[in-house]
């Protein structure tokens, strides 16, 4: 399915994109904002009208799909899929009836290709004068509105109710404003032209792996990487030091020390600085080692070390890369996401039940 995403014309990979794309715009004088969120999407997608927009897609698209994609044998798991989700709770097993099948990897890119065959031809073609920009992560859009000379609230009404016409799934949209809040970004217009910060929710805890975590140091190296990263690619210089400091207060009040955490923030600052810099060619020849961490186990010192004594004469591998990986937590035991395999008999009972209750009701 994810061939297929790039065919959705307001499709949006991260918040990144945006301010890639909007940040250069000069906007005319009467350009406004807006943000719209579904209702609860994933379960208000019928799933006849969300597999019948895909079938549609896939046709209105053909010439631009690769010849070998399976559109026939596709077209049928998907409904397999979306028709077939069984859950578990306690020691029973449900159907699920209705809207998008919850928990499959193909969720997010099912909402997203399905709704997007209604922004492909209705909403995009139809106030492709109105719409500057117009991108959706998944149930969250971000537009900037040119309201017509005349009869705008008209037109405005009538776009609000052409995002809602698709089975029953609902849009809470807001009025065009000069400023907007888009997934962690904070949007405005200053002078004709576009100014993004960080947008934190105001209910964020911020709880951070406090530092007797037994989770890998590099999960704590990787987080401050990223935050810095994002933090300096949303925000002035002015405002990145600012986040940057309540940023670096909030991991002091999780019980981290800046002894501690100023050679990994130096070490962020270096990447970031590097990655401006011109790309090196990656090694594609690398043998990559997935090991479980443990605070007492195997370091990549001495993984290392065991690699370079016994497998590296024998491998022809140019480097070695070691991923850590975190152990089972509570969570992991106790909220279980497949099917214990010792109910075998009783999903395969459950299974047949479903697949014959169609035709016994």
């Amino acid at each position: 399915m994810k061939s297929l995403l790039p065919l959705v014309k307001s499709y949006l990979k991260n918040s990144a994109t945006v301010i890639q794309d909007i940040k250069g715009l000069t906007l005319p004088k009467e350009a406004r904002l807006f943000s719209a969120d579904a209702t609860s999407m994933y379960t208000n997608i019928e799933t006849n009208i969300g597999i019948e927009s895909i079938r549609t897609f896939i046709q209105d698209n053909i010439n631009d799909i690769p010849r070998d994609f399976p559109t026939d044998l596709f077209l049928e798991i998907l409904e397999i899929v979306m028709t077939n989700n069984v859950f578990s709770f306690g020691n029973s097993y449900w159907l699920q009836l209705s809207g998008t099948a919850m928990g499959t990897p193909a969720a997010c890119t099912y909402a997203t290709i399905s709704y997007g065959q209604h922004e492909n031809s209705i909403i995009l073609n139809k106030y492709k004068n109105n719409l500057l920009y117009f991108k959706r992560y998944i149930d969250d859009i971000f537009g900037i509105w040119l309201p017509p000379t005349a009869q705008g609230n008209a037109i405005w009404s009538n776009f609000k109710e052409d995002l809602n016409n698709w089975g029953s799934l609902s849009w809470v949209i807001e009025n065009p404003t000069s400023e907007t809040n888009f997934l962690d970004l904070n949007i405005k217009i200053i002078n004709s032209k576009i100014s993004t910060t960080t947008y934190q929710k105001p209910l964020n805890l911020y709880l951070y792996l406090p530092p007797n975590s037994a989770h890998p140091p590099s999960c704590l190296k990787g987080l401050i990487t990223g935050e810095i990263r994002r933090y300096w690619t949303q925000n002035s210089p002015e405002d990145f030091q600012s986040i940057l400091t309540k940023f670096i207060n909030r991991l002091l009040q999780r019980g981290y020390t800046l002894s501690n955490l100023t050679p990994i923030l130096l070490k962020a600052a270096a990447t970031l600085e590097k990655s401006h810099s011109a790309p090196s060619t990656q090694n594609t020849d690398t043998l990559y080692l997935h090991w479980p961490f443990h605070p007492n186990g195997l370091n990549r010192r001495s993984i290392r070390r065991l690699y370079d004594d016994t497998l590296k004469p024998v491998l022809d591998y140019d480097n070695m890369q070691i991923a850590f990986s975190r152990p089972k937590n509570l969570r992991d035991l106790l909220s279980k996401s497949a099917l214990a395999p010792t109910d075998e008999s009783l999903v395969r009972n459950t299974l047949s039940s479903l697949i014959n209750y169609p035709q016994q009701k």
